[in-house]
C-alpha cells in the first residue's frame, strides 16, 4: 500500500513508517521540514506545512496517517489540524485516515461516564492537549463520508518500551494489562497501527491499543 504519514519524523510518525516499510509497504512522509528525515532516505516525499496540503498531494495514496502533535501553548492545533485534513478526504473513497489519537477521551468505568482527562490524578500538563484532542474526536465522529479509524494509546504511551509483537485491542474504555497496568510502547502501538490498516477491521471507530 502507499501510506503517506504526516509527522512522519516524530515520536510515533518515525515508529509507524518503521513498521510499515519492514512489512514492505511504500511509505510517503508528508513533512513541513524534510531535512528532518533520516539520511540514508531516498524515497519520495512530500514538504509541505499541513495547512498548504491539497488533495493533488495525497489522491493517489491508499492511507493517510494523521500523526500530527501540536506544540505545547498551541493545542487547539489539533481540533485545526483534524478539521482541515478531513476536508481534503471528505467525499473521496480514498485515501483512508487512520489518526494517531490520544487516551485522555477513553472511558475508565463501565458506565462509560468518566473519560481518563477528568480524573484527579490525570496530569495538568497534559489537560490541554487532552481536552483538544477529544474535541477533535468528537467532530470526527460526527463527519460523514470520510473512511476513518482512530487509534488510542494506553494512558502511558512509552517511548523507549520494546517491539513485543503483543497487544490487546479495545474500543472506549481504557484498558490494562495483566499487571493492572494501562501502558503500550510507541512500537506496539505502530504494530497495531499497520495491522489495521492491512485488515480495515475497524472503519468509523475508535479503538484502543494496550500491552498485554
Amino acid at each position: 500500500m502507499k501510506i503517506g504519514i504526516i509527522g512522519a519524523t516524530g515520536k510515533s510518525g518515525s515508529k509507524i513508517s518503521a513498521e510499515a516499510l519492514i512489512r514492505g509497504h511504500e511509505v510517503i512522509p508528508l513533512i513541513r521540514n524534510a531535512s528532518k528525515l533520516p539520511d540514508n532516505r531516498d524515497s519520495y516525499y512530500i514538504e509541505k506545512d499541513l495547512y498548504e496540503l491539497t488533495y493533488e498531494d495525497i489522491k493517489n495514496l491508499d492511507v493517510v496517517v494523521d500523526a500530527f502533535n501540536a506544540p505545547v501553548g498551541r493545542e487547539e492545533l489539533h481540533q485545526t489540524s483534524l478539521s482541515y485534513i478531513v476536508s481534503l478526504i471528505q467525499g473521496h473513497e480514498t485515501p483512508r485516515l487512520i489518526v494517531v489519537g490520544g487516551a485522555g477521551s477513553l472511558y475508565v468505568d463501565d458506565a462509560m461516564t468518566t473519560r481518563l482527562m477528568d480524573t484527579p490524578d490525570f496530569p495538568e500538563e497534559a489537560k490541554p492537549a487532552a481536552f483538544n484532542m477529544g474535541k477533535a474526536f468528537d467532530q470526527l465522529k460526527l463527519t460523514e463520508d470520510v473512511n476513518w479509524t482512530y487509534l488510542s494509546p494506553s494512558a502511558f504511551f512509552d517511548p523507549k518500551g520494546p517491539r513485543t509483537g503483543k497487544y490487546q485491542l479495545g474500543k472506549d474504555r481504557l484498558l490494562t494489562n495483566s499487571k493492572g497496568e494501562s501502558e503500550i510502547s510507541y512500537a506496539d502501538f505502530a504494530l497495531a497501527l499497520v495491522d489495521e490498516i492491512e485488515n480495515q477491521q475497524f472503519i468509523d471507530q475508535r479503538i484502543t491499543v494496550c500491552s498485554e
